[in-house]
C-alpha cells in the first residue's frame, strides 16, 4: 500500500469513527456547541485541535506497545489493576454510544421515512455483522467510500443555504452573549474527551496495523482537519435555522427546504454516518472480548450486537444522546489528563 493511500485511509478511518448519529443528525453538534451561538465556534475548534492530538497520540502509542485491543493500551498507561477497571467504564460507554447510534438509525427510518423503528434497527444490525467480519479490511473499505460523500454533501448543504445570500454567516457574531450556565466553556472539553474514549476502540488496532509513525502522523492531522471542516459546515448551517434545534434530527428539518430528493440523499448519508460509526465500534469492542475471554470472534460478534439492540429498545434517541454524552464528556476528561502525561515509548 502507498505511503500516500495508508496517510488517507487512516484519516477517513478516524472520521468515520468520530462522526455516527448524533454528529450526522446534528443533535450532537447543537448539544455542545450550536446552542451557545458564536462561542460554540470557538468550542469548535479547541476541540478539533484536541481530538487531532489525542488521537494521533493514542495510535503511536499502540504502534510502539503493539496493543491489539484497548485492553492492553490501557494496562500500559494505567497500569493492570487500574487498568482493568478503565477497561470496564470504556466498554460500558462503548456499549451505550452504540445503542444510541442505533436508536439513531431507528429514528431516521421512523421519523423521516415511516417505517418502523425496530425494522431500522434490524436492518443496521444486519448490515454492521456483515462488515466487521471483514475486520479492519471492511473498515476501510466502507471508509473509503463512506467519508468523501460525507464531506461533499456538507459543503453543498453549506452553499445552498449561503451562496444567495453569504451575510447570514455574520447573523451569529452580531450579538454574542455569555450564557448563564458554564457548560459552554467545558462543552470543547468534553466533547473531545467523549470522542477519544469511545474511537479509541479503533484508533488502537489502527496503530498496530499501520505501524508507520508518518503515516499515523499525517493521517491523525488531516483527520483531525476533516472534523473540523464538517463541524463548521453543520454549526453554521444550524445557527442561522434555530427553529431546528428541539427536532430529534435538526440537520433534516434544514434540508427539507431543498426538495425531497436531496431530503432521501441526506437521509442516506445519515444512516451511512451512523453505520460506519456503530461497524467500528462493533469491531473495537469484538476484538477486546475475544482477547479478554478467548471466545470465537464471530460469536463476540453477535455477543455485542444482541446487548446494544436490547439497550436501544428501552429508551429513545435523543433522550439517550442528551443524557449520556455529556456524562460521558465529563468521565473522560480523567482519561486525557493521563494521557497528556504519559510520553510516546521510543523504539
Amino acid at each position: 500500500m502507498k505511503q500516500s493511500t495508508a496517510i488517507l485511509l487512516v484519516a477517513a478511518t478516524y472520521i468515520g469513527t468520530v462522526i455516527g448519529a448524533g454528529f450526522a443528525t446534528g443533535k450532537e453538534i447543537v448539544t455542545f456547541f450550536s446552542n451557545f451561538g458564536a462561542l460554540g465556534t470557538i468550542g469548535i475548534i479547541v476541540s478539533c485541535y484536541l481530538l487531532t492530538y489525542f488521537g494521533t497520540k493514542i495510535m503511536l502509542i499502540s504502534a510502539q506497545i503493539e496493543a491489539y485491543s484497548y485492553k492492553e493500551f490501557n494496562e500500559y498507561l494505567f497500569g493492570k489493576a487500574w487498568g482493568k477497571l478503565i477497561n470496564i467504564m470504556i466498554f460500558i460507554i462503548v456499549m451505550s454510544v452504540t445503542s444510541v447510534m442505533l436508536s439513531g438509525a431507528g429514528a431516521v427510518f421512523h421519523e423521516q421515512i415511516g417505517v418502523p423503528y425496530f425494522v431500522g434497527i434490524l436492518t443496521t444490525i444486519l448490515l454492521v455483522y456483515l462488515v466487521v467480519m471483514k475486520g479492519l479490511k471492511g473498515l476501510f473499505a466502507i471508509n473509503s467510500y463512506i467519508v468523501p460523500l460525507i464531506i461533499l454533501f456538507g459543503f453543498f448543504i453549506f452553499i445552498s443555504i449561503f451562496d444567495e445570500d453569504p451575510a447570514q454567516l455574520l447573523t451569529p457574531f452580531l450579538s454574542i452573549s455569555i450564557p448563564e450556565h458554564p457548560f459552554w466553556a467545558i462543552s470543547p472539553f468534553t466533547y473531545a474527551s467523549f470522542n477519544v474514549i469511545t474511537a479509541m476502540v479503533v484508533l488502537v488496532p489502527l496503530g498496530k496495523e499501520m505501524k508507520d509513525e508518518k503515516v499515523l502522523r499525517w493521517g491523525g492531522f488531516i483527520g483531525g482537519l476533516g472534523l473540523l471542516i464538517l463541524l463548521l459546515l453543520s454549526h453554521f448551517s444550524l445557527l442561522v435555522n434555530p427553529a431546528t434545534f428541539p427536532f430529534e434530527i435538526p440537520m433534516a428539518e434544514i434540508v427539507k427546504q431543498f426538495g425531497s430528493l436531496i431530503h432521501v440523499m441526506f437521509l442516506l448519508i445519515i444512516f451511512s454516518e451512523i453505520f460506519n460509526t456503530v461497524t467500528a465500534n462493533v469491531y473495537g469492542i469484538s476484538r477486546q472480548i475475544k482477547m479478554s475471554f478467548g471466545v470465537k470472534y464471530n460469536h463476540a460478534v453477535i455477543g455485542i450486537l444482541l446487548i446494544i439492540f436490547l439497550i436501544s429498545q428501552q429508551y429513545g434517541y435523543g433522550q439517550l444522546l442528551s443524557i449520556l454524552y455529556p456524562l460521558f464528556g465529563y468521565i473522560g476528561l480523567i482519561y486525557l489528563v493521563v494521557l497528556v502525561w504519559k510520553r510516546i515509548p521510543s523504539n
